[in-house]
């Protein structure tokens, strides 16, 4: 007998779920049920659409297999035998008839629910614990993830090896809920997304724009002290050029319907690197010239499958932090080197610290001489490994074009997001015909290095907001004291105290409303403002404020300029955990 796997207990808990429908709507087609990392779904196509009741009810019905201890028996059958057992199902007959013919079809079956599947399965629906079984959600989901195709509804339940380890994970979600950014930018009024106007294109709104710009502002200052110069290029460009660049032909699929301009295609840009690629073909470069590292934050524009789009984790419109590194072979390795060291800089002052590297390697078909691939790989690993960093190794998972480091950052919930890309790129040089002069006057191929940092802004706010569940460090928080006039004759103290923050480049608001001094500090928290400012008599009269957390904790009262020095102190360090 096979150990018993947690992948096993959950693929047979799908089955199982599948048989209790089939009781409720016994005319249910099946599509697919998988076991995946937190749990298991399954696919239906029902005569109507589920309900939370419904839910319950398949749960009673799975704990009454579960008690009853049925037995998960296997059997091995012809193409044709599969064939007429599965006559009334046609997203299985469909499986069936796109398997390779000689490929070994087996079932499984248990108290009369039979589906196709390769297993392996549990001995009996015992083994599964009814205590650490919930269903979870109903969701839409296409048959094989086509728009095309019927859409079906898939319903999702976690199981665990027991009681305890479901409810931590019930916590979890119940913490990935509260710092779910789609919620988190309504309630703050960070941005927003328009269906009508057309989805998977983002509004940001002003406090959502004035943390973008907070960021926006660091990146430049941190890329101009780096060493690149920043640069700025269209948002269209003619056929013509994403004919060179290979784009019509690799990546069409992606790219958004031309438009004709005086009798020409032009395309809206889902790139800029060939951009950048024309503005260093304007001028004659030389060896001496290089290395150029040129920056940029370019909106791009992609199509994605609206059954994808994710609030703004993945979006159709998005400003993407590109940076090009074009540079010579004898200083690529010092090159990659740095750029590793700048990105993990970065993401530490964003309050990012637990970082995971990924170095992906050459792919079976791919360009480019092997000389220069495994050039391109061992700088690569010669950075990794002169920053002391654990990394993982993708064997043939670069890019056709060139090997590559993915950073993966971790949030405050322990879940890794791909963000930072070092690219190399063995193609565009070649496609564009890209050279240099080199020290002995004849032209060479220069490498490039692709280089997004943060990814783009819009998926990194979305990052942004669930780290720190929307309450961002001082130095990026959009209002960073709210200033509470205790009664109406404390309101010029208040603007007194507003105009002295907006000197020292603190952003302060006043609150302004009839409401009572304890609501104002309510609606404070609840828009997770660093600090709260409460003004009365007294304050007025010693030139004071009396100082609150968001966190609930009361600081007392504290001289206007020593509260000035403490919160720009915090800015100017960019402290990510103190207020």
């Amino acid at each position: 007998m096979e150990p018993i796997t947690l992948e096993m207990l959950r693929h047979s808990a799908s089955h199982v779920m599948a048989a209790s429908v089939m009781k409720l709507f016994p005319g249910a087609k099946l599509a697919i049920g998988p076991a995946i990392d937190t749990g298991f779904y399954y696919d239906f196509d029902l005569p109507r659409n589920l309900t939370n009741e419904d839910l319950a009810k398949i749960t009673e019905l799975m704990r009454d297999e579960i008690k009853v201890r049925h037995k998960f028996e296997r059997r091995e059958i012809s193409r044709n035998e599969a064939l007429e057992i599965f006559a009334d199902q046609p997203y299985k007959l469909e499986l069936i008839n796109e398997l390779p013919e000689g490929e070994t079809i087996s079932l499984y079956q248990h108290d009369g629910f039979v589906d196709l599947c390769r297993g392996p399965h549990v001995p009996h629906t015992g083994y599964i614990k009814a205590n650490a079984l919930q269903l979870l959600s109903i969701a839409g989901a296409y048959w094989r993830g086509d728009e095309k195709r019927p859409m079906l509804q898939r319903i999702y339940g976690t199981l665990w090896n027991n009681k305890e380890e479901l409810e931590a994970y019930l916590q979890h979600l119940e913490e990935i809920e509260r710092r779910d950014h789609r919620r988190l930018g309504r309630e703050l009024d960070l941005f927003s997304l328009h269906e009508d106007a057309g989805p998977g294109l983002v509004y940001w709104h002003p406090k959502g724009a004035r943390i973008r710009s907070i960021v926006e502002d660091f990146w430049r200052k941190q890329h101009y002290a780096g060493g690149y110069d920043l640069v700025y290029t269209p948002h269209i460009g003619r056929s013509t050029l994403w004919e060179t660049s290979g784009h019509l032909v690799t990546y069409r699929d992606g790219m958004y319907s031309p438009m004709d301009i005086d009798g020409q295609d032009y395309y809206i840009k889902p790139m800029n690197c060939p951009f950048h690629i024309l503005i260093y073909q304007t001028q004659t470069r030389s060896y001496r010239d290089l290395p150029l590292r040129w920056a940029e934050l370019g909106t791009v524009y992609r199509y994605e499958r609206s059954g994808v789009l994710h609030g703004l984790l993945r979006v159709r419109g998005f400003t993407q932090d590109d940076a090009h590194i074009v540079c010579t072979p004898e200083q690529i390795e010092d090159e990659v080197l740095a750029v590793l060291r700048f990105s993990l800089r970065m993401w530490q002052s964003l309050g990012f610290t637990k970082i995971k590297p990924y170095l992906s390697t050459r792919p079976e078909k791919s360009l480019g001489e092997q000389a220069q691939w495994d050039q391109a790989i061992a700088s690569l690993r010669t950075a990794l490994e002169a920053e002391g960093l654990e990394y993982e190794v993708d064997e043939g998972g670069g890019a056709f074009y060139g090997p590559k480091i993915d950073l993966k950052v971790m949030d405050a919930l322990g879940r890794e997001w791909q963000m930072t890309t070092i690219q190399f790129d063995f193609n565009e040089p070649e496609r564009f015909d890209m050279s240099y002069v080199g020290a002995d006057g004849k032209n060479h191929r220069p490498y490039m290095v692709h280089r997004a940092l943060l990814g783009s802004l819009e998926r990194f706010f979305g990052v942004l907001i669930e780290h720190y569940a929307g309450a961002f460090p001082l130095w990026l928080s959009p209002v960073q004291a709210k200033i509470i006039p205790i009664a109406d004759r404390h309101h010029d103290y208040a603007q007194q105290i507003a105009r002295a923050l907006a000197a020292a480049e603190l952003r302060a608001e006043v609150d302004a409303s009839g409401e009572r001094m304890n609501a104002k500090i309510r609606t404070a928290q609840l828009n997770k403002i660093p600090y709260m400012l409460v003004i009365g008599d007294r304050e007025a009269d010693t030139r004071s404020v009396s100082v609150r957390l968001r966190s609930g904790e009361d600081l007392g009262a504290m001289v206007l300029d020593d509260f000035i020095a403490r919160a720009t102190s915090l800015v100017a360090q960019r402290n990510n955990t103190e207020l």
